[in-house]
């Protein structure tokens, strides 16, 4: 019962982060914000990789410090793209605010994510 209310939880924090970014493209009713979604994508893939790749037996390991290295470059990036958007005037500061409002909770949806079911005992995500 613990991991579905964590998943609800999980779900609706997503929900809300992704609220924030559609209200800072609404502002103006421009999208080029919308590009950060990539960035949402990106962002677990080299996590999953490395998990995959490595034993768990080692404290750490070149794998797994890449895949961090990366993750961090692509968080990085997706908070950078709204104010470099502001700095252009193609968005509007407020508009800025809102995305990166709602990167941040997007980004701890994410870790949530690996911390509930990233854990490998027996609420793992493979399950759902």
């Amino acid at each position: 019962m613990a991991g579905i209310k964590a998943l609800v939880g999980l779900s609706f924090s997503g929900a809300i982060g992704l609220t924030f970014l559609l209200l800072g493209c609404a502002i103006e009713t421009v999208y080029w914000p919308m590009f950060v979604l990539i960035f949402y994508v990106l962002s677990p893939i080299p996590t999953f990789i490395s998990r995959r790749l490595s034993d768990d037996s080692e404290s750490s390991n070149a794998c797994r410090e890449l895949a961090y290295f990366l993750t961090t470059g692509i968080v990085v990036s997706s908070f950078g793209l709204p104010i470099v958007l502001a700095r252009t005037n193609t968005i509007k500061w407020g508009a800025c605010g809102l995305v990166m409002t709602g990167n941040a909770v997007i980004f701890l949806t994410i870790l949530g994510f690996f911390i509930v079911f990233g854990g490998g005992d027996d609420w793992s995500w493979e399950q759902w």
